[in-house]
């Protein structure tokens, strides 16, 4: 009753804290990190011995390595090499020995510099890879390289679980010899692949989900406990099983059923590392605890910006990377545990290094913070590029914003042979786009002298494909205003959009994801085994009847009450349209057999 309790408990202060950590900013593992701290025995007490519960919650870490394995698919793997095996290598080794130095100055041992300067070089995947994604910034290429160097590390877990014992002063066993695990692991690698497809087929024949689930969660655990039992560690054995299983058919499904217990026991695996950490060492040696940490963040900013400098990075680019990764990594908690199983280091060490890295880990939104200030002062203090000199003669056709559907626009005008003036407000976009031979100006729309620069006035249409909406409508009444005789062809990101194009009176205009949307549908239908011609007639009814709401409700766009009743009312008329349709196609069809 009492684990019970403690399991209710945990669960209900992590939905309570760490959405508030998340919504400010702060990441989910800071959020899980601070209810450790706050329930257990260094704060209010309520869960006084975390031991037991770290025993379960490394099963996070087992089933997250389980995840990088499946990822691993050696063509993805072969498509990322230089970045992981270049800049990752770099990146791991430089700031392992920057590390080791710094702790060798500090009295570890030589052997226990070397362990530490390693563990601390990791940053954490569990930490970085979400924060890019709510950033939207893992397809940049300061993400790309995150990726890459984080990708690297995961890997290096690895061997430095199987080596941490060759650095520490136990003996092993003939169970736990170093021969023995190497044996079980090269068995493994040769007969699981064909074991577990054997495995999975039989059980995806029950057709059952939760037979499913059971059996991906039987081969991790089995296969973990398999390689503790020859004297590696479970996260290898779970690490290798997803490698194993990486060019699966089942891949995506075993992902998407460990999914939900990976991140429940990750996040209690954060706790349990709060629970853990001895604050008392950050009262009894505040100065030595929060220099250490800057010590750390420092080293491996300075490394990391360094090398990426020095393999032909930008300074923006670098400068982000660096603050992204400078913080120590979850794993660090697993091996600084295993380096003092292994009486590498001492217990009042591994304690004060295991704080250094939590108290990293939650400077490190701080640290984003900075990436972006700094990245805004670079911006103020470059001057704005001057806007292109438009060409000298006048064109048929002007489109401003030249992006995914200013593009199909253009290569069609090619095509045919009609000329036309690119306007696009977006530098890069810019760049970008010529390299492939197009022929676009750097310009904004909404302004009129780039307007009379581009002889918008002696042009016989204007394409607005500007994807930001208040831009769109700024740049459509512009035009209108000055230019009432060109005829404007617009582009609407969605219903509210059209609408207000249409107050401008502008007829011409048409919802960037209406055509394709249809098309899907009319593929959907098809597949339902819907005769053609009456998917076709149901189409173009929709379509009429869309465009017929859309006027209607133009009136009422600003009156939210109105305009829910009126789009009830509409589902109900198309509905009653789409059942008309079909009723006289089966009586049309059946006639004709007659």
């Amino acid at each position: 009753m009492q684990s019970l309790t403690t399991f209710a408990a945990l669960l209900l202060a992590s939905v309570l804290f760490v959405p508030l950590f998340k919504r400010a900013g702060l990441g989910t593992v800071l959020g899980y990190l601070a209810v450790g701290m706050l329930i257990g025995p260094f704060g209010i007490k309520l869960v006084r011995d975390p031991d037991n519960l770290m025993h379960t919650a490394e099963l996070g870490v087992v089933l997250l390595l389980f995840v990088i394995g499946l990822e691993l698919k050696p063509s993805r793997l072969w498509a990322l090499r230089r970045s992981v095996f270049g800049l990752g290598a770099l990146q791991l080794i430089g700031s392992a020995a920057a590390l080791a130095v710094a702790g060798r100055y500090l009295g570890l041992s030589l052997s226990a510099a070397a362990l530490v300067g390693i563990i601390l070089a990791l940053s954490s995947t569990a930490f970085v890879l979400p924060t890019l994604a709510e950033r939207r910034e893992l397809s940049t290429r300061y993400g790309r390289d995150a990726f890459a160097i984080l990708l690297f590390q995961d890997l290096s877990v690895i061997p430095l679980l199987a080596l941490i014992p060759l650095f520490g002063t136990g003996k092993s066993t003939a169970l736990t010899h170093p021969a023995v695990g190497l044996g079980l692991l090269v068995a493994v690698a040769v007969v699981g692949r064909p074991l577990l497809n054997a495995l999975f087929r039989h059980v995806a024949r029950v057709n059952s989900r939760e037979m499913f689930t059971a059996a991906a969660l039987v081969t991790v655990l089995g296969l973990a406990l398999m390689m503790q039992a020859g004297g590696l560690s479970m996260s290898l054995g779970a690490f290798v099983a997803g490698v194993l299983l990486a060019d699966s058919e089942f891949r995506h499904e075993l992902e998407a059923s460990i999914a939900p217990f990976q991140g429940l026991l990750l996040g209690l695996f954060f706790m349990a590392v709060g629970m853990s950490t001895n604050l008392s060492l950050l009262v009894k040696f505040p100065w030595q605890i929060l220099g250490l940490t800057v010590g750390l963040v420092a080293i491996k900013f300075g490394v990391l910006y360094g090398l990426r400098r020095l393999v032909g990075g930008a300074k923006p680019e670098a400068r982000l990377l660096a603050l992204a990764l400078a913080q120590g990594g979850e794993f660090a908690f697993v091996l600084f545990d295993a380096a003092q199983s292994f009486r590498v280091l001492g217990e009042v060490q591994a304690d004060k290094l295991t704080l250094v890295v939590a108290l990293s880990m939650a400077v490190s939104p701080l640290l984003l913070m900075l990436g972006d200030f700094l990245a805004r002062v670079d911006v103020a203090k470059q001057a704005p590029r001057a806007f292109d000199e438009m060409p000298g003669e006048a064109s048929e056709v002007v489109i401003a914003g030249f992006g995914r559907v200013g593009q199909i626009v253009g290569r069609l005008l090619l095509a045919r042979g009609a000329r036309f003036t690119a306007l696009d407000v977006d530098a890069e976009q810019v760049d970008a786009v010529r390299k492939f031979g197009l022929k676009v100006f750097y310009g904004d729309a909404g302004n009129l002298d780039v307007l009379h620069s581009a002889q918008l006035g002696e042009a016989k249409v204007f394409v607005l494909a500007i994807d930001d909406v208040k831009a769109s409508l700024r740049t459509a009444e512009l035009v209108r205003k000055h230019f009432p005789n060109v005829q404007i062809v617009a582009r609407a990101r969605n219903r509210f959009h059209a609408s207000r194009l249409m107050d401008l009176g502008i007829e011409r205009q048409i919802r960037e994801t209406l055509p394709s949307s249809l098309e899907m549908a009319r593929w959907t239908l098809e597949l339902l085994h819907e005769p053609p011609a009456l998917v076709d007639q149901m189409v173009s009814s929709f379509a009429r009847h869309d465009a017929e709401v859309l006027a209607r409700q133009q009136a009422i766009a600003h009156d939210e009450g109105k305009l829910i009743q009126s789009s009830r009312e509409a589902r109900e008329e198309l509905a009653q349209i789409l059942e008309e349709a079909r009723t006289a196609f089966v009586k049309k069809a059946k006639g004709v057999k007659a």
